[in-house]
């Protein structure tokens, strides 16, 4: 019997074993299987085991490892056993890249979800921590007459009375780690330098050196000047490596830790004990042949190429923060006809907000007072303003016009659209791509393969090579170990894959997750909704045609039901209704029915409002007459719902959507690209070919119900089709999370949206064709990326291994091979940001 539990406290490969070992102490359990990332553990026992015994065999209620049912809430987790640093591991929900803000993770993902409380070295690849930001920015008020003075709210300043303005935020954490190593390169430059010029002066006929000091105390010289650059400047590469080592978590410092850390010790020895070696490493002076200019400028060049990391890291993350701006710090609240600023964060739903010309606005809400035009484009990526009026919905961050305008607070804080784009494109940064898996693979054997490689290079050397031998062998071998750069492979997904999505976001385009990038670049199919998605989705009433009863109540008896809809034509119906100024009526009974329509019981009448297939259900007989009319509207691309009270049809309703005007190029451009382009809709067969005619679409199917979507989404993928679907209704859900990806309309409702991969901010089918021409942008810059690293690794360790010498007399020195090293993960990065500046 198998049974799944969930076991906190795993932090690496070492607690894997360690907790396997533990459970099959047990002898009725025969097999454990645990993903190290989640703590999800599947033990398979042949006697079944209670809870509690398993957690004495982890070392009971004390132990670090808690087990329990995947159902309960675990304690939080222990200090990981793999840092030494002072930061915690804490697992993040299985389901979502979603983490916590003013956490840490390791930008190349080496732990899955796993994510830190304090700064810090990641404890597998040994990369500088990155800081998940604020979603939402605490701007503080100050005095520009008395800095002193600081306020959580705007107001006057309790000294000379001057309005507070916001206070200037302060050096980013990227800014921070990028200064801390510029500093630390200084110090590297100043001592390295006199050490390479040392030690290159040999090369200059009758040595000026000598002149002033012996050979031997130039060595002593040269001694003392690397100590500040190993112990000062670059320590931090020996704590990686030996971390990397005691872990088993092989990676790029593992490398330079033993390449640097061999010359540097072999200097020393030589130094201090000239005797023990042999001659092929001693000059014509006596003195050994050291190596501290190799380890001082090594070790300078790795931490070069870190402060060039750390710099465009601050780039890649630009979009993040870009967005971050553009949330306002104040706004002005109305009450009672008094106007007061406040601080952002003090906004409650419900509030009168007073939006000014040129003003960012504060939240989201709706339009109560006035009317104006709206800069959406750094949300939307359109540049013409957006006419708003009375009743029209405004987004947080947007720029208003020349207008002054009210304005009633709905959704604050995190619930705002700003927010949620910010949260979308942060959990989106770090999600990863399945190619990513084929690099995970060959970087587990990658350290350990270039370890073998420059052992093998310094004992052909040695065989093989020409005298000095020894010496030839040594440096060669450290070379190899020195030029490897399993970051550049690392960066080359995430990189592109946090660029891309930032470059989306200021597009429209909003990316759940790397795998929608790769999947999207991918398809072969687009199935679309017709209401919302070709039309504008914003329906309107051209006419209710009432054949029988008296026209008051039966329009009050369809705003009534209608009411209690939540359907775009259910709105409408109300809104025409209840301009004519008819009141509704009672409702018992309220039941929606998915893809057909609405009944319910109103004032003791039996009332239905929906299409064809809810009158058959019913039982409902349509006249000839009625269906002849409907046909008509039905054929020039109107919507037709009927109405029957009691059993019998007694008006239908004319509705109008307009296609929208980007559909016919959207579909157009989509279909020159490869993509068969579909239309599913639950209108009927007359309405939907009107439409399908408009818009030049061959295919469409009619009258479908959600499950007739999901099945046709299943008979495509079935053969072998790769399938978006788009949609922004409940009723497209289920279609969307079937599909291999699920393109939501940010106009739509948000079951649709959380059902999504990629959703549109503007709602627009142009949209569409953005996201396929950034996904394949993106996938097409991971790649270049992947090429140069493998072809870097593929290149360089040869070289650096000597295979060029017998032809052409050429080597490799350890500094030369640092140099490219650090610039192999750097043109990597530096390719990524190249996404910023793309069209799509």
């Amino acid at each position: 019997m198998k049974h799944t539990y969930k076991i906190s406290g795993i932090t690496c490969d070492g607690c894997v074993a360690n907790v396997k070992k533990k459970l099959q102490a047990n002898t009725s359990i025969s097999d454990v299987v645990i993903d190290k990332a989640t703590g999800i553990t599947e033990i398979t026992m042949q006697n079944h085991v209670s809870l509690q015994e398993l957690q004495e065999n982890l070392g009971g209620n004390e132990s670090k490892y808690q087990i329990s049912t995947t159902k309960d809430k675990l304690p939080e987790p222990p200090k990981s056993c793999c840092s030494v640093s002072e930061h915690h591991h804490h697992e993040s929900k299985e389901s979502s890249f979603s983490i916590q803000p003013g956490k840490y993770y390791c930008p190349m993902h080496c732990e899955g979800d796993k994510v830190y409380d304090n700064p810090g070295d990641c404890p597998v690849c040994g990369m500088d921590l990155v800081k998940q930001p604020e979603l939402i920015q605490k701007v503080q008020f100050t005095c520009p007459m008395h800095p002193e003075v600081i306020s959580d709210e705007p107001g006057s300043c309790p000294k000379c009375g001057m309005d507070l303005v916001p206070l200037e935020p302060t050096t980013s954490e990227e800014e921070e780690t990028y200064q801390k190593l510029w500093k630390k390169m200084k110090i590297a430059l100043l001592f390295s330098i006199p050490v390479f010029i040392i030690s290159m002066s040999d090369m200059i006929p009758n040595n000026p050196l000598h002149h002033i000091m012996s050979m031997e105390k130039w060595n002593w010289m040269q001694f003392f000047l690397t100590l500040p650059v190993v112990f000062y400047a670059c320590w931090m590469f020996f704590e990686r490596a030996w971390r990397s080592i005691v872990n088993w978590n092989l990676n790029m410092f593992t490398l330079i830790g033993i390449g640097t850390g061999v010359a540097f010790i072999f200097s020393i020895f030589g130094l201090l004990f000239p005797a023990i070696f042999p001659p092929e490493f001693k000059t014509e002076e006596g003195t050994v042949h050291l190596y501290f200019e190799a380890t001082a400028v090594v070790l300078t060049l790795v931490l070069l190429g870190q402060l060039l990391e750390a710099k465009a890291h601050t780039k890649t993350s630009g979009a993040i923060k870009e967005l971050l701006k553009l949330a306002p710090s104040e706004a002005t609240i109305e009450e009672n006809g008094i106007e007061r600023k406040v601080s952002i964060h003090s906004i409650q739903k419900g509030a009168i907000l007073r939006v000014k010309p040129g003003e960012k606005i504060p939240v989201d809400g709706t339009i109560t007072e006035g009317s104006t035009s709206i800069d959406e484009s750094m949300i939307t990526g359109e540049p013409i303003p957006v006419e708003k009026d009375v009743a029209d919905k405004v987004s947080s961050g947007t720029i208003n016009g020349t207008k002054s305008f009210l304005m009633v607070a709905e959704k604050v804080g995190s619930e705002t659209l700003l927010s949620q784009i910010v949260q979308m494109v942060t959990d989106a940064s770090r999600s990863r791509a399945p190619i990513q898996n084929l690099v995970d693979k060959i970087s587990k054997y990658f350290v350990p393969i270039v370890v073998i490689i420059s052992v093998v290079t310094f004992l052909v050397w040695w065989q093989f090579g020409p005298n000095p031998k020894l010496v030839y062998a040594f440096i060669n071998a450290i070379a190899v170990l020195i030029i490897a750069c399993p970051c550049a492979l690392g960066l080359a997904t995430p990189m592109s894959v946090m660029v891309g999505v930032g470059k989306g976001a200021h597009s429209g385009v909003l990316i759940k997750n790397a795998e929608a990038i790769e999947k999207m670049d991918k398809i072969d199919v687009l199935i679309t909704d017709k209401t919302g998605t070709i039309t504008e989705g914003k329906p309107s009433v051209e006419n209710i045609v009432i054949k029988k009863g008296n026209n008051e109540d039966v329009l009050s008896k369809i705003a009534s039901l209608n009411k209690n809809s939540e359907h775009p034509l259910a709105n409408a119906i109300v809104d025409y209704v209840h301009s004519k100024g008819i009141q509704s009526q009672n409702v018992e009974k309220f039941d929606s029915i998915t893809g057909k329509g609405v009944k319910g019981i109103v004032n003791g009448a039996s009332v239905y409002i929906g299409n064809k297939k809810l009158l058959e259900q019913e039982q409902i007989l349509i006249s000839s007459q009625f269906e002849d009319e409907v046909l008509v509207a039905q054929k020039q691309g109107k919507t037709v719902s009927y109405i029957a009270i009691d059993k019998k049809v007694v008006a239908y309703i004319v509705i109008k959507d307009a296609i929208k005007k980007t559909s016919l190029q959207a579909i157009k451009e989509l279909q020159n690209q490869g993509i068969e382009v579909i239309m599913l809709t639950g209108d009927n067969e007359n309405t939907a070919k009107a439409v399908a005619s408009e818009v030049n679409l061959t295919n469409y199917k009619a009258s479908c119900l959600p499950q007739d979507k999901l099945e046709y989404i299943k008979m495509l993928q079935a053969e072998g089709k790769i399938v978006a679907m788009a949609g922004d209704g409940i009723n497209d859900a289920p279609a969307l999370a079937q599909s291999n990806i699920g393109i939501a309309m940010g106009t739509g409702t948000d079951v649709a949206i959380e059902s999504a991969k990629i959703t549109l901010v503007k709602g627009d089918l142009m949209g569409i064709v953005k996201a396929k021409n950034l996904s394949h942008a993106v996938m097409r810059n991971i790649k270049q990326n992947l090429f140069f690293a493998f072809i870097y690794n593929s290149l360089g360790i040869p070289v650096a291994a000597g295979v060029l010498f017998p032809f052409f007399g050429l080597l490799l020195s350890p500094m030369i091979a640092a140099l490219a090293m650090s610039f192999s993960s750097v043109s990597v990065i530096a390719n990524a940001l190249r996404l910023r500046t793309i069209k799509i």
